[in-house]
C-alpha cells in the first residue's frame, strides 16, 4: 500500500488487453485525464451500478416476502400505470 496524502490507498491488479484495445482508450482520454484515471473512474462506475442493481434486487425480494405474507399483490398492469403516473409527474 502507499500513502496519497496521508490516506492509505490499495491498487487495483492490471489488466492485460490487445495493444489495439489500448489504443482505443487513449484515444477517448480527457485533456490532462491519464490511463489510471479512466480505469478508476470506469471501475467506480460499476460498482456504483452494480450496488444500485443489489439494492434494486433486495428490495424487490422484501416487497415479494411481505406480499406473500400478507396477499397484497397488485396486478403488472396497474403497478405499471402507477411508474408511469410518476415519471410524468416528475
Amino acid at each position: 500500500m502507499r500513502y496519497i496524502g496521508g490516506m492509505k490507498t490499495a491498487t487495483i491488479p492490471s489488466v492485460r488487453v490487445e495493444p489495439e484495445f489500448r489504443d482505443q482508450l487513449e484515444q477517448v482520454l480527457g485533456e490532462d485525464e491519464t490511463l489510471s484515471q479512466f480505469v478508476e473512474a470506469a471501475v467506480r462506475e460499476s460498482l456504483r451500478q452494480r450496488q444500485a442493481q443489489a439494492e434494486f434486487l433486495r428490495r424487490g425480494l422484501r416487497s415479494l416476502a411481505k406480499a406473500g405474507k400478507t396477499g397484497d399483490y397488485i396486478q403488472a398492469d396497474e403497478a405499471v400505470a402507477r411508474l408511469k403516473k410518476r415519471l410524468a409527474a416528475r
